[in-house]
Order: C-alpha cells, then structure tokens, then sequence
C-alpha cells in the first residue's frame, strides 16, 4: 500500500504544478495589453522533503521573460516617448494558448493516473478482503 500513496502524491504534485502553471498563463493572458508586463514563467523541480516519494514534483522560482516588448505607436498615450511610441508587454497570446492546452493536457494525464491508482488500491482492498 505504500507503493500506492507513494504513487498518488507523485500524480497529485503533478497536478498542483500544473495548476500553477495554468495560474501563471492566466495572469499573463489577462495582462497582455499591460504597458511593461513581463511574461511570467515557472520551472518545476523534484521536490525532495523527508516525507515526499521520489518522483513529486513541485513549481519552482518564477521567471519573467527577458523577451523584447512590443513597441506600440500611440503618440496620445500618456506612457509615449517623444517619438510617439511605449513599450507594451512580451505576451504572445497564441504562445499562452498552447502553454495552457499543454499544461491542461499534463494535468489530465495526471488526473487519469491518479484516478487509476485510486481504482487499483480499491481493488487491491476487496481482494485483501475475501
């Protein structure tokens, strides 16, 4: 049995990362015409506490994207240089979808390991039982 909640905290920490990740595309989707935003990014890291099997995963530090910004020419803005142009974010939003369609598959795959893990310790239990 401990091989099993070994196994469904490893699936469970892929979910959580992958849920942050899907955070991070979020707030970079509803900031992309935010003059100066950065794209956020996030690695993921094996998480190594005591208790923790080998495998978890956990998000690490958050990373802004050094990507040039979109230079934008709207002489009436109150952000505008005297050349009539202002920096805008580094969001690409079709580069955000397909983070957010990856990050969604990664958790379902996640979601479909975990559920057959809870199925086979289930299962495992009945037989335990007769």
């Amino acid at each position: 049995m401990v091989e099993f909640s070994g196994a469904l905290s490893i699936a469970a920490s892929g979910m959580r990362v992958q849920n942050q990740r899907l955070q991070y595309v979020s707030e970079n989707i509803a900031n992309s015409d935010t003059p100066g935003y950065q794209r956020k990014l996030t690695t993921f890291e094996p998480d190594r506490g005591p208790d923790r099997p080998n495998g978890a995963v956990r998000t690490g530090d958050v990373i802004l994207d050094r990507t040039e910004a979109t230079r934008i020419y709207a002489p009436g803005h109150p952000l505008a240089d005297e050349s009539g142009y202002y920096n805008g974010s580094n969001v690409n939003l079709v580069v955000e979808l397909a983070d957010a369609r990856e990050a969604q598959r990664s958790y379902e795959a996640n979601l479909r390991m975990f559920e057959q893990l809870r199925q086979m310790s289930s299962q495992l239990n009945e037989l335990l039982r007769k």
